[in-house]
């Protein structure tokens, strides 16, 4: 069968809940470092949509100064991409609103809604999704070789390794890298052992492993 080269690139990654297999159930989330600049889009325009140079980089940093005022104020802008708000965050727990002063709100954000329009733009020129190649997600952990292979292999150069080299020598996730180097060192029989130096853990195999 033909591999699929247009569409929607996607990657798999586990979720916290298993399958009935034993193994992490996936979710797909699109492909990271694909993006594109309005630098881009500037180019693209001048030659191709009849704008004047440099005039997309000017209307993205005119909507940015002015739009930040009104925001600023509260105020929800409308365009033909989405609306943007202003987000705010009520700090702390309360229950009554007499006791709820300007202090305890604070700013937290901007909220973007995308047009119907933009919306309708994006699925009449959509052709499906196709996977892309990579690992799924962080699902290599669970081939019990190739995560000894590459625990060995972090700690060739040095006789341990940190989270960091590990990461870079499995292809897992930093946070995924450091529960699985601590889970190591938990149970009767841990294979590994740690020590800190300074802000850096390293990790070393236990005597006789």
């Amino acid at each position: 069968m033909p591999r699929k080269t247009d569409g929607i690139p996607f990657e798999l990654h586990p979720r916290p809940t298993n399958g009935e297999d034993g193994k992490p159930l996936l979710y797909a989330r699109l492909v990271s470092g694909r993006k594109l600049s309005v630098e881009f889009f500037d180019d693209l325009c001048f030659q191709h949509r009849q704008m004047g140079k440099g005039e997309m980089t000017r209307l993205f940093n005119t909507f940015l100064e002015v739009g930040g005022i009104y925001l600023a104020e509260g105020y929800r802008i409308e365009t033909p991409i989405g609306s943007f708000a202003p987000r705010v965050k009520l700090l702390g727990d309360h229950t009554d609103p007499d006791m709820v002063t300007s202090k305890d709100v604070i700013f937290s954000g901007i909220d973007f809604i995308p047009s119907k329009r933009l919306v309708e733009e994006v699925r009449s020129r959509h052709h499906g999704c196709r996977k892309g190649n990579s690992h799924v997600g962080n699902a290599q952990m669970h081939d019990s070789q190739a995560m000894e292979k590459a625990l060995r292999k972090s700690m060739t150069k040095w006789g341990y390794t940190t989270i960091n080299t590990f990461k870079s020598a499995s292809g897992l996730k930093y946070t995924t890298a450091k529960n699985y180097l601590n889970a190591l060192c938990e149970g009767e029989e841990p294979l590994l052992e740690r020590f800190r130096e300074g802000r850096q853990w390293h990790y070393y195999f236990t005597k006789g492993k």
